[in-house]
């Protein structure tokens, strides 16, 4: 496989790209790893306000993970292991960026590749995209790692039939499953996107990452402790606070500073 992952940045933004349009976007242990780094780069920036990440072409986000790897990197269970270590890893980096990440999806989302995309906080698609997860043929299972982002996403039931029957099926579906936000004619993927992404970096960027922990924290059962309650009162002290305050009373536009 000659697949890659690339970083475009524009100012507050950047895209992630995964590339390897012949073998519709699956991804090898090297791209795993790739997307990894990519995602810690990114998360460390301050400056960034909003991660896309997409497929490369416009006939599949991603096709999951590369099947023709198997009989090397995967035909026991101790390569498995070592293996799901790259892939977990990969997988939480996206889940773990702090900025915002909207994953733009056009054509087929399945397998690993709607695994990646259920890591990111948003996920928006065109009319033809399909989705599904059909690793009952391979004799495979879906990680407790992977399955927590399913579940949370759809509920339990919807993910066992996912699961369970190995359909692939429409865009139409998918939203109604919850797997993604919004649909849109296949044509209007990009500009949709784009604007969601401006929505988003016209925002106060400390505001966007508190309110991605937050929601984030809420999934784990163990209680929020009062240190974690009382961390929502923080944004009073900042000055992208005193920014927004002062723009709205003057009914204008805020420019905030991310401080």
């Amino acid at each position: 496989m000659t697949g890659f992952v690339s970083i475009d940045r524009s100012e507050v933004t950047a895209t992630v790209t995964l590339a390897n349009p012949e073998r519709m976007n699956a991804l090898d242990t090297t791209m795993w790893r790739e997307l990894e780094k990519a995602f810690v780069e990114l998360s460390a920036d301050d400056r960034l306000r909003c991660v896309v990440l997409r497929g490369a072409g416009d006939k599949a986000f991603a096709a999951g993970a590369d099947v023709g790897e198997f009989a090397t990197m995967r035909s026991n269970r101790e390569q498995a292991l070592a293996y799901a270590r790259v892939t977990h890893a990969a997988l939480q980096a996206v889940a773990n960026c702090v900025h915002p990440v909207v994953a733009r999806i056009h054509g087929a989302c399945v397998g690993g590749g709607l695994e990646i995309a259920s890591m990111c906080d948003m996920r928006i698609c065109g009319e033809s995209s399909r989705f599904g997860i059909p690793i009952k043929r391979l004799g495979l299972v879906v990680s407790y790692h992977e399955l927590k982002s399913l579940i949370a996403l759809v509920g339990s039931a919807a993910a066992l039939e996912i699961l369970l029957e190995g359909r692939v099926f429409g865009a139409a579906e998918a939203l109604a499953k919850g797997l993604v936000n919004r649909v849109v004619p296949d044509a209007e993927v990009e500009p949709e996107v784009g604007a969601a992404v401006s929505r988003i970096v016209e925002g106060a960027p400390l505001v966007a990452r508190w309110h991605k922990r937050f929601v984030r924290r809420l999934a784990d059962p163990v209680p929020v402790t009062d240190d974690e309650m009382d961390e929502c009162y923080t944004c009073f002290d900042t000055e992208d606070f005193r920014i927004g305050y002062r723009a709205f009373l003057d009914k204008r536009k805020a420019a905030f500073t991310g401080r």
